[in-house]
């Protein structure tokens, strides 16, 4: 289940003394502590994740999810291969609980916060996003006061950081599932076919009657992957073919990397217009066509469920917002991957 914690900040362990009451068919007077514990649970989609979001040991965790279990009557979880998935009666609980519980996370970090500064702000993306986008976004907020964390990561990675507790706001190319994951479309990316001047002037000398993809088998291609996953999408969605004639002759580690080689000279690829778009104003790079079907990704902004009461999460994801109205648009018709 891809879903994310209640809350980073540790949480006492219900006392001796909060003893539970026989089964019920509700949660009634249920220590707040055990409700706690079940929302993490439930959000985070295993109880070793919730564990150290909570300040607990794992079987503390689980000793608390069944005295909740005994005090309700019900079952919370099923064990699955990835996790633990929530019943029904799960589900309706924590629909009743979270707004509640949330709230009183935002207040005990209100008072905690009073006499200091707010947290930082724990922001991720993919690495080619970093300098081009989320960067520029917040670097005015930094100047104003704001803590900001910033990592990057695969969209596996990026998910995965938010549901134990680590982000509290990603982008990513992946719109995440999970009942507790707030999504925002940000911005579709859109993937272009570039070399160098040269290799383009070359390819419109050489080329003739052939097609384009047919050319590009003489000259080098630059990747960030053997498998070269970008430029094979390019060819099934752009050419109708499953990969390109010929294999990488450069690879490097990643797609700045990729850029970097083109505008040396090195040949060709397909890359973010994000990473290339200074290249193509200053001559750089060329754009070696314009389909109107390129792929595309979508950016998703996504905050962590209870990172609510930290207000500058809320001005981050603000400006992220703002910005990406500005980030560059693909002309509509073109499809995404």
């Amino acid at each position: 289940m891809s879903t994310t914690p209640l809350t980073s900040r540790p949480i006492a362990p219900s006392s001796p003394a909060s003893s539970v009451e026989p089964a019920r068919s509700g949660a009634g007077s249920a220590d707040l502590n055990l409700l706690r514990t079940f929302l993490a649970v439930y959000r985070a989609g295993t109880f070793t994740a919730a564990a150290p979001l909570l300040g607990l040991s794992q079987p503390t965790v689980t000793s608390q999810i069944k005295a909740l279990e005994k005090h309700t009557g019900h079952r919370l979880f099923d064990r699955g291969p990835r996790g633990v998935e929530p019943t029904a009666y799960a589900s309706g609980l924590a629909s009743r609980v979270a707004e509640a519980l949330d709230s009183l996370a935002d207040v005990d970090d209100a008072v905690c916060a009073s006499g200091g500064r707010a947290a930082p702000v724990h922001l991720a993306g993919p690495a080619e996003l970093l300098c081009t986008r989320l960067l520029p976004a917040v670097a005015p907020l930094v100047a104003e006061g704001v803590h900001v964390r910033l990592e990057h990561g695969v969209p596996e990675e990026l998910i995965d950081g938010l549901r134990e507790g680590r982000h509290d706001l990603v982008v990513t190319t992946r719109r995440p599932r999970g009942r507790s994951f707030e999504s925002t479309p940000l911005a579709d990316e859109e993937y272009l076919l570039v070399a160098s001047p040269q290799w383009a002037r070359w390819i419109a000398q050489e080329r003739g009657d052939q097609e384009l993809c047919t050319a590009l088998k003489e000259v080098p291609l630059v990747s960030y992957a053997e498998d070269m996953p970008i430029v094979r999408r390019y060819w099934r969605t752009v050419f109708g073919r499953q990969h390109p004639p010929i294999g990488p002759a450069l690879t490097v580690p990643n797609l700045h990397d990729v850029v970097a080689a083109l505008t040396r000279g090195a040949g060709y690829s397909v890359v973010p217009r994000s990473l290339c778009s200074d290249h193509l104003a200053a001559g750089r790079l060329v754009q070696l066509d314009d389909p109107c079907d390129g792929p595309l990704n979508t950016l998703f902004l996504v905050r962590r469920p209870g990172s609510r009461s930290n207000p500058d999460v809320a001005r981050v994801h603000d400006a992220l917002r703002a910005d990406a109205l500005c980030w560059s648009s693909p002309p509509k018709g073109r499809q995404k991957s």
